[in-house]
C-alpha cells in the first residue's frame, strides 16, 4: 500500500494498561487500513499478555531498542538526502529545548528518535504517524514531522499532561498537529486552554471504546460475601487509601465485603502496610498486575467496581465494568461523569470523601435489584457512546479526511 499505510506510534505497545489502543487498531485495520505499530520502550509483561497481544509484540517496532549502527544509518541517510530539513528539524529541537525547559540530553535523545521514527515512516510507506498520548514519544514525531516531513496527530487522554504542560511542550504539539482527538469533552476542554480559537476546528472528541461483545454481561454474582474490585495502578492519583479507609469505615458497621485490588505500582507496598494498620489483612487481596482475561475473570465475580480516583482521563476500566453489567462506584471529576450518571447508572462521590464511598457501598452491597438496575443501564450507556466499533469508525473517518492519500484510496482513485 506505499505512502498509504498509518503509523501508530505510543510510549509502551502493546501495555496491558492500554488494551483499548490494541483494540482500536485491530478495528481500524478491519476497516481496511493498514496500520504499522512502534513503541518508544518495550513492554515488561510479556508472560501476561494473549496470543493476540504478543503476535502483536512481534510485529511492532520498538525505538529505543535500535542497534546504534541502525540509529547512524537512519540519521545519515536524512542529513544526505534532505539536509534542509534535517538542520530544519535540528533547529526546532534547540527551539523546544528552550522553550520546555526540557534538559538539553533529553531533548538531544528526542532528537535520536526522531531520525529514527522518520527513517521508518520513509522507508516502511508510512504516511502518516498517529500518537497516543501526548507524551515523550509526541516530542520525538513533532520533530520526526520537521526532518522527514510525514505530518503526525495526536490522541490526547489526560489527566497528568494537563498539569505539566510547560516541560511537555503540549501546546507545541497540538499546534502543529494535523488533527486531535480529544477522549472526552473534559479533554477537549483542557485542549482548548492551550489552543488558539482559530485551531479549534482540528479538535475532535472521539471516545475510547471496549468490545461489547467481549465484554458481555455476566451471571448475577452469587458471593456469599460481597466482591469490589479495584483496577488500576497502585499510584497515589487513583485514590486506592481513600478505598481502604472506607473499608474501615464498613467493617466498623458490621458489613462484610472482600476487595481485590489488581494492579502494580509504587504505592504496592505501602498501601499494603495501611491495610494491615487498618486491621484489614483479610479484608483485601493485592493481585498485582495481570492480563486482560484474569480482569475478565474478577470482573465475572465482581458485585461491585470501585475506582476511588484523584484524577483521571476516562477510564476504560470503567466501561469494561459496566459493559459487563457491574455497578460501578467512581469520583465526580473530569471525565468520569460523561460515563457515569449519579444515581442513574451508576454512583459518584466527590474525590477523598470517604464517608460517602462507604455509604454507597453499603447501599449497593445491600440492594441486589439497584446493583442490577445500575448493570442493565451501565451497559446501555457503554453500547450507546463507548463501542469500539463506532469509535473506530470514527477513528478511521478522522485519518480519511486529513489524510490525504487515504482519502484518495477511499474515493478510489490512487493516491
Amino acid at each position: 500500500m506505499g505512502s498509504q499505510s498509518v503509523g501508530y506510534l505510543t510510549t509502551i505497545y502493546p501495555a496491558l494498561s492500554h488494551t483499548f489502543i490494541f483494540r482500536e487498531i485491530q478495528a481500524l485495520r478491519t476497516m481496511g487500513l493498514e496500520v504499522k505499530t512502534a513503541s518508544t520502550r518495550l513492554p515488561k509483561d510479556l508472560e501476561r499478555m494473549t496470543a493476540e497481544e504478543r503476535a502483536e509484540f512481534d510485529r511492532t517496532w520498538y525505538v529505543n531498542s535500535t542497534p546504534l549502527a541502525r540509529l547512524i544509518a537512519a540519521h545519515s541517510r536524512l542529513l544526505l538526502t534532505r539536509p534542509l530539513r534535517y538542520f530544519g528539524a535540528l533547529g526546532r529541537a534547540w527551539h523546544l529545548h528552550r522553550r520546555g525547559p526540557v534538559r538539553l540530553a533529553k531533548m538531544a535523545a528526542y532528537f535520536a528518535q526522531a531520525g529514527l521514527l522518520a527513517d521508518w515512516a520513509r522507508r516502511g510507506g508510512v504516511g502518516h504517524v498517529h500518537v497516543h498520548f501526548g507524551n515523550p514519544a509526541a516530542t520525538a514525531a513533532l520533530i520526526a514531522a520537521r526532518m522527514g516531513g510525514v505530518p503526525f496527530s495526536l490522541s490526547i487522554h489526560g489527566p497528568d499532561i494537563f498539569n505539566d504542560e510547560g516541560p511537555s511542550l503540549l501546546a507545541e504539539k497540538i499546534d502543529k498537529a494535523v488533527f486531535v482527538r480529544c477522549i472526552s469533552h473534559f479533554c477537549q476542554s483542557q485542549v482548548m486552554r492551550l489552543t488558539a480559537f482559530n485551531q479549534w476546528p482540528k479538535l475532535h472528541i472521539v471516545r475510547c471504546g471496549v468490545d461489547i461483545r467481549a465484554f458481555c454481561p455476566r451471571p448475577p454474582p452469587d458471593n456469599a460475601v460481597a466482591e469490589v474490585v479495584c483496577v488500576g495502578r497502585l499510584v497515589a492519583a487513583k485514590g486506592q487509601y481513600v478505598l481502604l479507609q472506607a473499608c474501615d469505615e464498613l467493617r466498623k458497621r458490621g458489613v462484610r465485603l472482600h476487595v481485590t485490588f489488581l494492579g502494580d505500582g509504587p504505592e504496592r507496598a505501602a498501601l499494603e502496610a495501611a491495610a494491615t494498620q487498618l486491621d484489614l489483612k483479610e479484608w483485601v487481596t493485592f493481585a498485582g498486575a495481570v492480563g486482560q482475561d484474569l480482569v475478565h475473570s474478577h470482573l465475572g465475580r465482581a458485585n461491585i467496581m470501585v475506582l476511588p480516583s484523584f484524577a483521571e482521563g476516562l477510564p476504560v476500566v470503567l466501561m469494561e465494568a459496566m459493559a459487563k453489567e457491574v455497578p460501578c462506584i467512581s469520583t465526580r471529576i473530569m471525565g468520569i461523569p460523561e460515563l457515569i450518571e449519579d444515581g442513574v447508572n451508576g454512583f459518584l462521590v466527590p474525590a477523598s470523601d470517604w464517608r460517602t464511598l462507604s455509604d454507597r457501598m453499603e447501599l449497593l452491597i445491600g440492594d441486589p435489584d439497584l446493583c442490577a438496575d445500575f448493570g442493565r443501564k451501565g451497559r446501555r450507556a457503554v453500547m450507546e457512546t463507548y463501542d469500539m466499533e463506532a469509535n473506530g469508525r470514527a477513528m478511521h473517518d478522522l485519518f480519511v479526511r486529513y489524510v490525504p492519500c487515504l482519502g484518495a484510496r477511499e474515493d478510489g482513485g490512487a493516491p
